[in-house]
């Protein structure tokens, strides 16, 4: 009962932190003005249109992408049985910034939809190479081959990142905005091309917590309890791929997020991965949404982008947690 209750409130406070999302930045609005635009809509009215145009799908996209990452995240650090696991371990910011500076040097400099599609393949292919890798040998794809079956992909690629980076000057350019994660110019066609994955990556990893419980008791008590472990694993790294590819292809490589949030969650819930998803899909984007607000309003009228915000705020307060309440326990 407590849960759900707290729940509930969770839920109460992101509608409001999406309502402070859509009012504030550097015009000032109303709520009426914000009411109009949504109901009674005036192309007419700058106000309108900026809320309408640019506020509204800019949050979307926020909200969407925050919770594809807290669930991903929560999901990772159960399947790999790793409480430090994030995107970063399988490869998938890697992938996506290879993706992207590879297209750029085939193709030249593409518009930021575009290279949403590139972000998302070499996400994906880069879960597919990691899992692919570690699956080799007797034991498949343990938690430990995982790990570092992604470090040292996430090496190889950075490598053939950088390289290009430094040879391509519009590579430069786009990789130099790109790497911070940012949330600004996220408009309508990035949030419709990437909302599909992220919506129903968002459902299917939401009805998987009973398959993590058994993960995170270990390999063999999920034998034990009838689980066949490589197959969850593979479905359960694929769901990742989907979400986090999604939502880096999306904004960027965010950090903190899919780090820190699931700790957060089971810190209120405990470890039953059931709760800990739902109050990691509510937690994640609250969290991204608030770091996104304090960016716009922090350097008025210019903007920091929210991965810095997040960068600079989250580690901080994440190592006092962890100092304080030994949250890295799975």
């Amino acid at each position: 009962m407590r849960r759900s209750l707290g729940l509930l409130a969770l839920v109460g406070l992101l509608a409001a932190v999406c309502v402070v999302s859509i009012l504030l930045g550097t015009r000032g609005v109303g709520l009426e003005t914000i009411w109009k635009a949504l109901t009674d809509f005036d192309p007419g009215s700058t106000s309108e249109t900026v809320i309408r145009e640019m506020r509204v799908p800019r949050t979307l996209v926020g909200l969407s992408a925050g919770m594809a990452l807290g669930l991903a995240g929560a999901i990772l650090q159960a399947a790999t049985r790793n409480p430090l696991a994030d995107p970063g371990i399988l490869g998938i910011n890697g992938g996506a910034a290879a993706a992207i500076v590879v297209a750029i040097m085939l193709l030249g400099r593409q518009s930021l939809t575009t290279n949403v599609w590139f972000g998302f393949a070499g996400a994906a292919l880069a879960v597919v190479a990691v899992y692919s890798v570690a699956s080799l040998g007797r034991e498949g794809a343990t938690p430990v081959k995982l790990a570092l079956a992604g470090a040292a992909i996430s090496a190889g690629l950075y490598a053939v990142t950088t390289a290009i980076v430094m040879s391509n000057v519009d590579a430069f350019e786009e990789m130099r905005h790109w790497q911070v994660g940012s949330l600004a110019g996220r408009y309508y066609p990035v949030l419709w091309q990437t909302l599909p994955f992220l919506v129903l990556g968002s459902v299917a990893a939401l009805l998987s917590g009973r398959a993590l419980n058994g993960l995170a008791l270990g390999d063999e008590v999920a034998t034990s309890l009838g689980q066949n472990v490589r197959r969850t694993r593979l479905l359960l790294f694929a769901l990742v791929a989907i979400l986090c590819g999604a939502a880096v292809a999306a904004c960027g490589p965010i950090v903190f997020l899919g780090l820190a949030v699931p700790q957060l969650a089971r810190a209120v819930v405990g470890t039953d991965y059931r709760w800990v998803l739902a109050y990691s899909a509510v937690m994640a984007p609250i969290v991204f949404l608030v770091a996104d607000v304090i960016g716009r309003l922090a350097v008025s009228p210019g903007e920091l982008q929210v991965g810095v915000v997040l960068g600079a705020l989250g580690a901080p307060v994440f190592v006092l947690l962890v100092r304080y309440r030994n949250l890295a326990t799975l």
